[in-house]
């Protein structure tokens, strides 16, 4: 189809008839219209709304690995920071990224590895930030205590964003999209969410019928039921009875101590410092986080009206998510960014594809992380209601990992080995090397602790055997040792009947059918 067809074919799709009874489906707005004023409002904030909850998430469930447990307010600074990088990191990718309408925010990719480098023997929290009665958040001994493990974090996440960069500005992302496929990403992402069980039920056991209220009715309801039942004094103000973590004033007055106006800046609790193992950790989330984004495009250009995004903006697109995973980790935010695929759903149930949407709601963002209040309100979630938010947000982020295989054979005896093995393989790896710590000595500490965290990092493990199995484990009717791969790009083989070939046209059209 030359460009001037495509164009017009475009022109009919997202033309004033968008919506037409020959296609449903289409979008209202598309990538390039504008709605009015009030309608852009209010989807820039249906658009915050929905990724709330997971960016909320995120500082929240780091505070346990940086001994943050009982201090709220420096909390709130987290969220407001991910908060404003977040909406930066939009503004950038819509206006000069991608530009799609496609919204960034904090990757959970980067939480596991994030969590296996804290829990390394040396990073582990001392026993007295366990306990409330004991911890002066205005101690310097409390402050260096989690501002060294941050900065260590943000080192890391800084010089493994080079890579993403490097990836996406190079173009190499094409290249590695070849040999990353449905049996490598669904492991990789289901295990994002299947990892973290246990510290989410801890959370959701705090309080079942509370947990299970959030799943019925909402955060909102359920926050609400939390307050008035600490108010009428309900819940046990006993910190060791049970049910006592859903009382909305167990974290103190935080909001009263938070200051109304916060601005973050790289650096705020110091000089950035870099751990080689977390480097590595860090690195096996970002590839993650890019194969998960490239199919992010695809749907977002699909759900907005957009023709398939070219390799140049792909490129684009994973080098700024790079660059926000760099200025994320330089404001210690002790995460990432990538691209949001329940705000690219959104789009298909909204059908606004505007990217002045999108970008409204990054500006959005960026306001919401300089409210030092707000971050202090979202700080005071009570730990049942959180838990029946990560239970939910989990869940379909591992079934969203196992939805990639739809487009894969999976009555073919091969595929379902390669990923039941990798599944099983990645519970399993890390849950021994936990059990039996002593058992990785190579008398390298460093080595020691590059493998202690990438072998304990459940997505790591299932994605590289999901990758090495699905490239050298041939089809039932390829020839062995990789010589169908060699040959079947070779155009000249198409005229050897007893050799494999494939119509590189035919191929590159169905590998933007299993993005979609």
């Amino acid at each position: 189809m030359d460009g001037d067809h495509q164009r017009g074919e475009e022109g009919k799709t997202c033309g004033s008839s968008c919506v037409t009874e020959e296609d449903r489906n289409n979008p209202t707005y598309c990538v390039t219209d504008v709605p009015p004023w009030y309608l852009c409002i209010f989807l820039a904030m249906q658009h915050y709304l929905t990724a709330f909850g997971a960016i909320t998430a995120i500082p929240l469930i780091l505070s346990e690995g940086l001994c943050l447990q009982h201090d709220s307010l420096t909390q709130s600074q987290l969220i407001n920071t991910i908060f404003f990088t977040s909406g930066l990191v939009t503004v950038l990718q819509v206006t000069f990224g991608v530009r799609l309408p496609i919204l960034q925010g904090g990757t959970f990719s980067l939480v596991t590895p994030a969590m296996a480098m804290l829990s390394l023997p040396e990073w582990k929290c001392p026993a007295w930030t366990q306990n409330a009665t004991l911890v002066n958040t205005s101690s310097p001994v409390f402050i260096e205590v989690w501002q060294t493990r941050l900065r260590t974090l943000q080192g890391s996440i800084m010089v493994a964003s080079l890579l993403q960069i490097l990836v996406g500005f190079s173009g190499l992302i094409g290249f590695l999209m070849r040999f990353i496929g449905p049996l490598t990403i669904a492991p990789t992402v289901s295990l994002i969410g299947l990892s973290l069980f246990d510290s989410i039920g801890q959370k959701a056991g705090s309080h079942w019928g509370i947990s299970a209220m959030y799943i019925l009715l909402g955060i909102g309801v359920s926050w609400l039921v939390c307050y008035l039942l600490t108010i009428f004094d309900v819940l046990p103000s006993d910190p060791t009875q049970y049910g006592h973590l859903a009382r909305t004033d167990v974290k103190g007055d935080v909001v009263n101590e938070a200051s109304w106006f916060t601005l973050p800046y790289p650096g705020q609790w110091g000089m950035p410092a870099v751990s080689l193992a977390g480097v590595f950790g860090m690195m096996a989330g970002i590839i993650c986080s890019m194969a998960e984004s490239v199919g992010d495009y695809y749907a977002c250009a699909r759900l907005s009206g957009a023709p398939p995004p070219p390799s140049h903006a792909i490129n684009r697109g994973i080098g700024v998510e790079g660059l926000g995973s760099l200025l994320a980790g330089a404001f210690a935010t002790g995460n990432g960014t990538t691209s949001f695929s329940e705000n690219v759903a959104a789009l298909g149930i909204t059908k606004v594809g505007s990217r002045m949407v999108i970008l409204l709601s990054g500006f959005f963002m960026i306001l919401i992380g300089m409210m030092g209040k707000v971050g202090a309100i979202f700080a005071t979630i009570p730990t049942p209601v959180m838990g029946g938010m990560l239970l939910i947000m989990f869940g379909v982020i591992a079934a969203a990992g196992i939805s990639n295989l739809q487009s894969t054979d999976m009555n073919s005896s091969r595929n379902i080995f390669i990923f039941g093995f990798s599944i099983m393989s990645a519970l399993v790896i890390p849950n021994w090397i936990m059990k039996n710590p002593g058992f990785l000595d190579t008398g390298v500490k460093e080595v020691d602790q590059v493998l202690q965290i990438l072998l304990t990092t459940n997505m790591f493990v299932g994605g590289f055997l999901g990758f090495f199995l699905d490239n050298t484990i041939p089809e039932v009717y390829d020839l062995p040792f990789g010589i169908a791969s060699c040959l079947s790009s070779q155009s000249w083989v198409r005229y050897i009947p007893f050799c494999p070939w494939k119509d590189s046209r035919s191929e590159k059209q169905s590998e933007e059918n299993n993005m979609l």
